[in-house]
């Protein structure tokens, strides 16, 4: 788990992106320039062989640039079996960050072009790939098996377009090192991190590490994989009473806390023991 504060500390990046992406929607930028949404659509990597899954025709995202300096591609998936085709989609079908995303791309003059992955279309899919420069993958973890398919055919076959010279962000290899939320804790000594980020494999470690955080600040509990919310949980102390310096006290059984989970706001308030 991780305080508050290191996710706040990491939240002014995100609101620069944000306020970045508004920007870029509403076809303006700091210098004055035009932006990509002035230009005329221009030819792109032809993906009509493969089946679009979004609900609507893109609505939101910017006109291609006329002469791309790059050609990308935002890899997301819909889980059919789930509402929207996954907790981190809207009823469009796509990510709620993939235009934000996809629009940052085009803005500094790249194309982005919005896919699906289908496992039925594998091989048509990843030869599809060959013809940009650069994949950005938007799938959570869990999504591509749940939906039938297969992560690790998948993730070899994002491999094989690197050895090719393609960019692939995240690469597999990333991701297994550093897409759990556990990352956080390999870096809790360095300049970036809080040495207060703990990761619990037991019971004991829970019992001591967590009554110990908790008495120093608000906590941020996550499930080591997943995303949008799911299996995170804000945890506060209801007396808001908390000490100065880390390791200086623990909560005692008798401390009331107030969760909240993150992706739906459903409050509670239990005991810190029976937590």
């Amino acid at each position: 788990s991780g305080r508050a504060a290191t996710f706040a500390a990491r939240q002014p990046v995100g609101a620069r992106a944000l306020a970045a992406g508004s920007a870029v929607a509403a076809g303006v930028c700091a210098g004055g320039a035009l932006l990509p949404s002035h230009c005329a659509e221009s030819p792109l990597v032809d993906v009509s062989c493969l089946t679009k899954v979004a609900k609507t025709d893109d609505i939101g995202l910017l006109p291609q640039p006329l002469n791309p300096k790059y050609k990308t591609a935002l890899v997301q998936f819909y889980v059919p079996s789930q509402p929207f085709g996954g907790s981190d989609k809207s009823a469009s079908g796509h990510r709620y960050d993939s235009l934000p995303i996809a629009n940052g791309m085009i803005a500094s003059g790249m194309s982005c072009q919005l896919l699906h992955y289908l496992p039925s279309e594998h091989d048509t899919f990843f030869k599809v790939l060959e013809g940009f420069d650069a994949i950005i993958v938007r799938c959570n973890p869990g999504q591509i098996n749940a939906g039938g398919g297969d992560q690790m055919k998948f993730d070899d076959s994002m491999r094989a377009l690197q050895k090719k010279g393609l960019q692939v962000w995240p690469s597999p290899d990333v991701m297994m090192n550093m897409g759990a939320k556990d990352a956080l804790c390999k870096i809790a000594d360095l300049e970036i991190g809080l040495p207060d980020t703990l990761a619990y494999y037991s019971k004991e470690a829970l019992d001591e590490g967590f009554k110990k955080t908790m008495a120093f600040q608000p906590r941020v509990i996550k499930q080591n994989r997943g995303s949008s919310g799911e299996g995170i949980w804000i945890i506060k102390l209801k007396s808001g009473e908390y000490c100065k310096e880390f390791g200086e006290s623990s909560c005692t059984d008798d401390d009331v806390l107030d969760f909240m989970k993150a992706n739906d706001n459903h409050a509670e308030s239990p005991s810190s023991s029976s937590s």
